[in-house]
């Protein structure tokens, strides 16, 4: 079992919790004449907080690294906060099923942003990574790992700058439709937070060409490709993360066999979907000498917002393929 999931009740007990580090708050009884934003997780919020500033007050739902939205159960609590927001953000793709299953016909008058089917890639997408049926389809071993954590269509779209770019955009609009006389700003603010977005993406654009890397999970597949690296994950060892079971011992073998004989120049872990295993593997990689990159899915403790998380990850990355 996961961190993620080992924790997962703790999470549940603190229901639309508060985005603290982005400026956001939980949803108070009066209004206050700020435009009401609910979030499946603290990413998509903090980037329509970066759109909106001091004029929106979003609520996140999980905005706790060990929180995990495939299983997620909603309560009543979160329920709530939908029915009275004006703005609802989702990530979509199976990623965080349980918000969708909240909006009904008590949200049909809010506007609503998809950032999965937003982003463009969702064509050809299939069942979501818990799926009981996994990539290993008829195609065999190779195309499995396709399908598995090095293919094109995943749903982590936060870690893609151009699908980022189109939420926000898509939030300035929106936000700007609810409140007309503030759309200037809501533009500005998009505008200016692309223009970074931006900046982040050409610090990273192909840092990593003709390097291999190793990834516990496919979380940052769209940075590790815009990066230009190559993910050498073994099949089994993704699939077994993704799917929470025990990695197969001739998968850790060829995961340890690739760090120590220093054939990738760096380890992408997943802080969120740790285990025993990939524990291991962490441990393996520095005793090799070889960096670790972490990531996570969403916002830690002590990130200012989208940007600031992110970049933190870019420069991370940057430095372990030694860019």
């Amino acid at each position: 079992m996961t961190v993620r999931n080992a924790l997962l009740g703790a999470v549940a007990a603190a229901t639309a919790v508060a985005l603290t580090a982005c400026g956001v708050q939980d949803t108070p009884a009066q209004d206050n004449g700020k435009i009401k934003v609910v979030a499946s997780t603290n990413v998509w919020g903090s980037v329509v907080k970066a759109v909106g500033g001091d004029d929106v007050e979003v609520t996140a739902i999980i905005d706790d690294p060990s929180g995990d939205p495939h299983s997620y159960e909603s309560k009543p609590a979160d329920l709530a906060a939908v029915r009275d927001a004006k703005l609802v953000i989702f990530n979509g793709g199976g990623y965080d099923d349980f918000f969708a299953k909240l909006l009904g016909s008590d949200t049909e008058s809010a506007k609503k942003i998809e950032a999965f089917p937003l982003s463009g890639k969702a064509d050809g997408h299939s069942e979501p990574e818990t799926s009981a049926e996994p990539e290993t389809g008829e195609a065999g071993h190779e195309e499995g790992h396709e399908e598995g954590h090095d293919h094109a269509v995943n749903e982590h779209v936060w870690y893609d700058f151009s699908s980022v770019r189109k939420v926000a955009d898509q939030a300035a609009a929106d936000l700007g439709a609810i409140e007309p006389g503030k759309k200037a700003a809501f533009e500005a603010n998009a505008k200016d937070f692309g223009a970074k977005l931006t900046a982040l993406e050409q610090r990273v654009e192909g840092k990593g060409a003709g390097k291999k890397v190793i990834a516990t999970e496919a979380v940052a597949h769209y940075l590790l490709d815009t990066a230009g690296v190559e993910d050498v994950t073994p099949e089994s060892f993704a699939e077994a993360v993704e799917n929470e079971t025990d990695i197969p011992a001739a998968a850790l073998a060829d995961v340890t066999r690739l760090i120590e004989q220093k054939q990738i120049v760096a380890l992408v872990n997943n802080a969120q979907t740790e285990n025993a295993g990939t524990r291991q593997v962490v441990d393996k990689a520095k005793a090799a000498g070889v960096p670790v990159t972490e990531v996570t899915e969403t916002l830690p403790e002590g990130a200012t917002g989208y940007l600031d998380w992110m970049t933190k990850q870019v420069d991370s990355l940057v430095g372990a393929l030694g860019a």
